[in-house]
């Protein structure tokens, strides 16, 4: 967040003209015609206007007085930096094995006619970890008791993944077999359109994930199932603080599905999504990256 930076003078040309035709009732109360046909009021404005470039240049401090005034309080400006970017490798499907995005990875954007690339190196190691459904589990309205539908899926029975009329703080809990930090999952749903009253494209559902403190937010790449309603996937980007947990006794990468207190004219669930299946798969990671080639074997010089 910038420094706000207030004027010197915030006063502009026509506050000065009226400043002025106040004094001249003031002090020469004989002089009635204001008009901008009376030549001393054109004396006024080109005084007017005089005044408002020396009020703009003296707003403009110059940039050396900002770096000194800022020193003064003890802060200092950030050298000339490469650009960062989050970038995100997206596998071709799912893998067996994790897959290592090493720290020098490059990649740029399409070269065209008008526009260079752009490249980018990774600096840090990303593991693509692969990851399945393991466990499958619900809690209603912030109570204690989980109720385990791994079973159910199982056996491939349809079940309601909140309570019959949805509450705030309704929860679907979704056990990942493996940790899967700075990765992008796909969760492949087998929907009924039963979750009704909601708007596909804004459902009251925020997804997070656990790191072992607290749950994390996650970021939706994607929703294809309209909030539950419909077959489809939800591509979520995990936060890489995501970490193997254990809850109820049952040891998984935790991720879930919360129904949240709806906005205001936001609409709302009337009754559950019923689930009659779902897969987990890892399709991706994200890293961060520099605006920057790493060079290697370069001569710099000889003596």
């Amino acid at each position: 967040m910038a420094l706000p930076v207030p004027n010197l003078d915030d006063r502009r040309f026509q506050d000065l003209v009226d400043d002025a035709k106040r004094l001249v009732q003031q002090k020469c109360p004989e002089w009635t015609d204001h008009n901008v046909s009376d030549p001393g009021v054109t004396l006024i404005e080109t005084f007017a206007w005089m005044t408002d470039q020396v009020l703009y240049r003296l707003n403009r401090v110059p940039d050396r007085n900002y770096v000194k005034f800022l020193e003064l309080i003890g802060v200092r400006l950030f050298p000339p930096t490469a650009a960062r970017a989050a970038i995100t490798f997206w596998l071709a499907g799912p893998q067996t094995s994790t897959v290592h995005i090493k720290p020098g990875t490059q990649v740029a954007t399409r070269r065209s006619d008008t526009d260079e690339a752009i490249a980018f190196t990774t600096i840090g190691d990303l593991p693509i970890v692969p990851s399945r459904l393991a466990r499958l589990a619900s809690t209603l309205g912030g109570e204690k008791e989980v109720r385990d539908h791994t079973e159910a899926l199982e056996a491939k029975t349809s079940f309601y993944c909140f309570d019959k009329v949805p509450k705030p703080d309704d929860v679907l809990l979704i056990g990942l077999s493996e940790a899967v930090p700075s990765c992008a999952v796909t969760l492949r749903f087998q929907c009924d359109i039963e979750g009704v009253g909601v708007d596909p494209e804004n459902p009251p559902l925020l997804w997070e994930a656990w790191d072992g403190y607290a749950w994390s937010a996650c970021e939706v790449d994607r929703d294809g199932t309209g909030g539950l309603n419909r077959d489809g996937d939800v591509v979520l980007h995990v936060p890489k603080s995501h970490t193997v947990s254990v809850i109820q006794q049952q040891r998984a990468g935790w991720l879930r599905a919360r129904v949240l207190k709806p906005e205001p004219d936001q609409p709302t669930y009337s009754a559950s999504p019923t689930i009659n299946g779902l897969t987990a798969f890892t399709i991706g990671g994200t890293t961060e990256a520099v605006n920057a080639e790493l060079v290697e074997n370069e001569l710099l010089g000889a003596s």
